[in-house]
């Protein structure tokens, strides 16, 4: 699996969670803080389209066998 695909996999699981977790609307509601998590994920793959610049790459890269 390319490393372009898990960091879209983890981004759209993250964004998923977070909202679940963060909309009072959600059953899983549990805080409203946690919509910033939804919105710094969602921040990082703009500026990351930009500048080439994605933490998740680094660590992948890191690791990659």
């Amino acid at each position: 699996m390319s490393t372009e695909r898990i960091i879209r996999i983890v981004a759209g699981f993250i964004v998923l969670v977070s909202v679940l977790l963060g909309a009072p609307a959600s059953p899983m509601y549990s805080s409203s803080y946690f919509l910033w998590l939804t919105a710094f994920v969602g921040f990082n793959l703009f500026q990351s389209g930009f500048t080439q610049f994605c933490p998740l790459e680094m660590i992948l890269n890191k690791y990659k066998k």
